[in-house]
């Protein structure tokens, strides 16, 4: 791929900080990149968009135009600024409980029904393995724990069950292991479910932070992954969360998402989407259950 020179030749940076303009190549060639390293559909009117989310960086780095930075992150034998790049781009928007349909499924059926069909020989209890798969800034993984630590009296006493949390953005995946949130982000959960997973520190300013307790921290792997990548994890998972993330890629490639998934879950399993997201179209062996939860069954 290349880009039309605009202005100089000289491809080091200078000391510009200015509006630039991306012309159409320009936003077209970065869209393409952009979906090929990560799935990410940006074609759909989101020039405005991919400028305003990267010309900072641009004007920070010092680099004349949009063709000079683009040519840095192609170029970048450290993949640094390529992760950057995907960081500026990817959307990050997420709440404790949200969605919460999803919790409750696991509350009243997925836990009972996994318990029932783990059940160990002399008296122990099942393995769990669930995956976020698109974490953001950690508190879809957490909502998950405190679910199940409330639900579930054997993982509760340090049961067999683990967490992995992925994203495409180290700037969220940092936010997510340090487990710290303000007022705000704590208001969707329920006081006792608060009290018991969440501890209220003070701080210099007056305000309060609140940091999620070392019992849950401990039962997660936060680890950056991109979506488009083959599958590092050996599973089996029973329950995956992947929501509202595959409203960004096009159908082929939400096509080959769902086949990884579809491998990796056990018999049984669950795939949690997202609210604005369906296979509904999409050839695929998942078995609907309820609006956005699909569950993987034998053949």
């Amino acid at each position: 791929m290349s880009l039309e020179h605009r202005h100089s030749p000289s491809d080091g940076p200078v000391n510009l900080v200015r509006q630039l303009e991306l012309t159409d190549r320009e936003y077209q060639t970065i869209a393409e990149f952009v979906h090929k390293a990560s799935g990410i559909n940006l074609l759909d009117g989101k020039k405005e968009l991919v400028r305003a989310r990267l010309i900072k960086r641009i004007n920070q780095l010092e680099f004349r135009d949009f063709k000079s930075y683009f040519r840095f992150v192609t170029t970048d034998a450290s993949g640094d600024e390529l992760v950057f790049l995907l960081d500026a781009l990817a959307t990050n928007l997420t709440s404790f409980f949200r969605e919460p349909q999803h919790f409750e499924f696991m509350s009243k059926t997925f836990l009972p029904e996994l318990e029932k069909r783990r059940r160990r020989p002399g008296g122990g209890g099942p393995r769990l393995r669930i995956w976020s798969a698109a974490c953001s800034s950690g508190e879809e993984p957490y909502t998950i724990a405190m679910v199940v630590m409330e639900k579930n009296h054997y993982f509760a006493s340090g049961g067999d069950f683990r967490i992995l949390a992925t994203d495409l953005s180290t700037k969220v995946l940092n936010i997510a292991k340090k487990g710290q949130y303000g007022p705000e982000s704590v208001k969707s959960i329920n006081p006792t479910t608060l009290k018991s997973f969440m501890v209220k520190t003070p701080t210099e300013r007056g305000h309060a932070i609140y940091a999620i307790v070392p019992q849950i921290r401990n039962l997660i792997s936060f680890r950056r992954f991109n979506l488009m990548d083959p599958l590092p994890y050996k599973g089996p998972m029973d329950l995956i969360f992947c929501r509202n993330v595959m409203i960004y890629f096009d159908r082929e490639t939400i096509g080959r998402l769902i086949e990884k998934f579809y491998k990796i879950l056990e018999v049984g399993g669950y795939l949690f989407i997202g609210h604005s997201e369906s296979l509904s179209g999409l050839s695929h062996d998942f078995q609907y259950v309820a609006p956005c939860i699909y569950r993987k069954v034998a053949k």
